[in-house]
């Protein structure tokens, strides 16, 4: 791969991460979805982990599987994306640093709502989130060991010619 189309390939990858995360800052503290509408009358927050996941695992059938599905997979799914344009347009791409950045940004989101009383703070989504963040770097990772097999055989058999 040649170094200008490398360049495009970064700022459509710096472009789709900002867009990205105007998204999630949206989706996460003003949409509409599960009452961020307004300030809750009575404000819920969860410091111990794993009791919100282990709730409604174990009251899937009284919540229902969307709710179960939307707060355990949902929050890992949301952050799949950041942890893979992160590292593609920045230029921290180690694992710590994704998970690091993945970490700090849900940490901004839940103190938000903490200090807002729009959403919850919840520690389980901050390693939901974080999980998330690593499962997009490692997508990043093999796309990107891909990439650099398929540009090596491409330069092997341009020097056999």
């Amino acid at each position: 791969m040649n170094a200008k189309k490398r360049k495009r390939i970064r700022i459509l990858g710096k472009i789709l991460f900002v867009l990205y995360v105007i998204f999630i800052i949206y989706f996460l503290i003003f949409s509409d979805w599960y009452g961020r509408t307004g300030e809750m009358q009575e404000y819920h927050y969860n410091l111990e982990l794993f009791k919100e996941i282990r709730r409604f695992w174990e009251y899937r059938d009284q919540v229902g599987m969307f709710a179960m599905f939307t707060n355990l997979f949902g929050n890992v799914v949301i952050f799949v994306p950041f942890g893979f344009f992160m590292p593609m347009a920045s230029r921290y791409r180690s694992f710590f640093s994704t998970v690091f950045y993945s970490f700090g940004l849900s940490l901004c989101v839940e103190t938000f709502q903490l200090l807002t009383k729009v959403g919850s703070f919840d520690v389980d989504d901050l390693l939901l989130n974080t999980i998330g963040g690593l499962v997009g770097y490692l997508i990043f990772s093999m796309c990107a060991a891909v990439r650099r097999r398929h540009d090596h055989k491409k330069k092997t058999k341009n020097r056999r010619r």
